[in-house]
């Protein structure tokens, strides 16, 4: 197989290059978005660090969401009489 500019091997038309990447980043800023909103709201200025520096494509980002972030339940309001 002949190899042009990009090494088609693995990519042999150029959207579909394009498209991997927006799918890429995509998901990566979605999950960085909910890493960094808990992250903050829990007050883990170490992790907010970490998480805005660090792209992993999500998988850092997933590791924090389910395996540090805990999700602290509000107290209710009682409905006053």
């Amino acid at each position: 197989m002949e190899l042009d500019l990009w090494g088609s091997q693995f990519f042999p038309n150029l959207a579909i290059f394009w498209l991997a990447i927006i799918l890429a980043v995509v998901w990566s800023l979605v999950w960085k978005g909910i890493a960094l909103w808990r992250a903050g709201r829990s007050n883990h200025l170490g992790w907010f660090i970490v998480l805005f520096i660090v792209n992993t494509l999500g998988i850092l980002e997933i590791i924090y969401i389910f395996g540090f972030s805990r999700v602290v339940p509000r107290p209710q309001k009682v409905p006053r009489l």
